[in-house]
């Protein structure tokens, strides 16, 4: 029986004549770094991830090599019947897989992973379980909330507030039907006396329930607060009572997915709101990195409270003809200097080495420059190579002034491995200093995408973005390319953030002026200098 999901059910297990395994394992609330080490573990070994709407789209970065199955559900709009899901999971695994069944918060509350895991037990599945953590912990933490205090509640409950429909609610609930007929699951009358609670999907439901909670007994001034993508940096937080609430949310435009916190403990807010008030709180970055190194600055970001949006501009590959290089390599020995302009030289030159069996002993007696503090501690890292010249001013000019100002240009031969679109300044200025040799290899290649990723388009569609942020010449110019002949109306009252004196001057020969600068030409002095701008450093 197949249920629409769009998977190749014919290719082979990976443990073939076996029954494989399914993991329930939650992903948390929203932010990427709250799921479990034992959660982040099943991700990285995992053939195929059957993956929830709430559960954070970077979780997916951490397994690359899985088959990804998105079974999402939001309000009149399923991928899946909840059937459908469960069928898909006994399917996967009676064919040898080993599948991450990756859910938004618990899969044990308000999760549906019992279901699921009753219908594995029936199929004969063999199954786990991860805990994750849930909205009404994470996403009450995060909004300065605490499940308890005591000083406020000796309980916390948590509820639906999405009930079952009528045809399906037991015996109780339909004696619990009031003058109009509604039958209820909840009983309010119980609920009215309880210090602290969590509804899970009631936003629709949010006046039904408030005002049942007054007609119960609960006092109209209990405060409560309502959080939409909590834990996430689009998290919203509306703050009122019982009585007022409801018309709070409305105004605010609060839509799901949000839970509602109700208790004495939502006056803690006011001292306890740590998360929206980090300095990038509520500010969209689009940052242009590698895919390879964009989540450096992303982490940054995040750190700081941004919404970051990758859009990588460029991708990095070796080249297709390694010959030249492996030539150079064997002969590095007999070069005076080895020149680092990039942490993605390095790397690449890295896995050059281990490909051919060598390692760093193959530079001999060359001693080591580098551009920027970053390019210093990936050829120490990677390359366990001290590093002998590395100017205060991370461009090409400056290392070729230190070089020749200190007498070690004349006569010498120098190594260069860098990217295929260097700027030929440096090789140019030793050259005209007297340089014996200067041998610029390009040991990796930059190469433009097919297009940005769907939701950096939407996201500058929409006017989410603030900032747009350059770490090279090569990343302005490509995005403007593959914005095409929307540049100019995507780009209009964006920030922009350039990472030093070259990228700005390319951003201004493509009609574009920096709203800020780096100081110093790196990642941590760039975030520095947005931080500053916005004075919230």
């Amino acid at each position: 029986m197949r249920f629409g999901y769009n998977l190749d059910m014919s290719q082979p297990s990976t443990t073939s004549g076996s029954v494989g395994k399914v993991y329930l394992v939650g992903a948390g609330p929203g932010d990427p770094g709250l799921i479990t080490v034992r959660g982040m573990q099943l991700l990285q070994q995992a053939d195929v991830v059957v993956y929830d709407y709430l559960a954070a789209p970077a979780l997916l970065n951490h397994c690359p090599q899985a088959r990804k199955v998105y079974v999402g559900k939001k309000a009149a709009e399923h991928t899946l019947t909840q059937e459908g899901i469960n069928q898909l999971l006994v399917d996967l695994g009676k064919q040898g897989h080993k599948v991450v069944r990756l859910k938004g918060g618990d899969p044990f509350i308000f999760g549906r992973g019992g279901e699921e895991c009753l219908a594995l037990k029936a199929a004969g599945v063999p199954f786990e379980v991860v805990p994750g953590i849930t909205s009404a912990i994470g996403a009450a933490a995060y909004a300065g909330i605490p499940a308890t205090h005591r000083d406020a509640n000796s309980s916390f409950t948590v509820i639906t507030g999405h009930e079952k429909e009528e045809n399906y609610q037991d015996p109780q609930a339909k004696a619990r039907a009031g003058e109009a007929g509604e039958a209820s699951d909840l009983d309010f009358a119980a609920l009215a006396r309880l210090p602290g609670i969590a509804f899970y999907m009631g936003v629709k439901a949010l006046p039904r329930i408030c005002s049942k909670l007054i007609e119960h007994g609960m006092s109209p001034d209990m405060p409560a607060a309502s959080i939409r993508w909590g834990t996430t940096s689009q998290q919203q937080t509306v703050v009122g009572t019982i009585s007022t609430l409801p018309q709070r949310v409305v105004e605010a435009g609060l839509k799901p997915p949000a839970i509602t916190i109700i208790g004495k403990m939502v006056n803690l807010r006011e001292a306890m709101n740590w998360f929206e008030n980090r300095p990038m709180f509520g500010q969209t970055f689009l940052v242009t990195r590698t895919r390879q190194q964009a989540s450096e600055l992303s982490q940054k970001l995040m750190e700081l409270g941004a919404r970051v949006i990758e859009a990588p501009t460029i991708e990095l590959r070796p080249p297709a003809d390694a010959s030249e290089i492996d030539r150079t390599i064997r002969e590095a020995g007999g070069f005076d200097w080895l020149i680092f302009t990039s942490a993605n030289g390095v790397t690449f030159a890295r896995k050059r080495l281990d490909e051919l069996g060598l390692d760093a002993r193959v530079f001999a007696k060359a001693r080591v420059a580098a551009i920027g503090d970053a390019t210093a501690e990936a050829i120490r890292q990677q390359l366990c190579l001290k590093v002998d010249c590395c100017p205060e001013r991370f461009v090409a000019e400056a290392l070729a002034d230190e070089l020749t100002k200190s007498g070690q240009v004349s006569g010498k031969r120098f190594l260069m491995l860098r990217a295929d679109i260097a700027r030929p300044v440096l090789r140019d200025k030793l050259q005209a200093a007297g340089a014996k040799e200067v041998r610029d290899i390009a040991i990796y290649e930059t190469v433009l995408p097919e297009s940005l990723p769907e939701e950096a388009l939407v996201a500058l569609r929409n006017r989410e973005v603030n900032w747009v942020t350059f770490t090279s010449s090569s990343t302005a110019r490509n995005l403007m390319t593959l914005l095409g002949g929307e540049v100019g109306e995507l780009m209009k009252g964006l920030k922009i953030a350039s990472i030093g004196p070259i990228t700005t001057g390319t951003l201004r020969e493509l009609g574009y002026e920096p709203t800020i600068q780096a100081e110093r030409f790196d990642m941590a002095h760039l975030v520095e200098a947005i931080a500053a701008l916005a004075g919230r450093s």
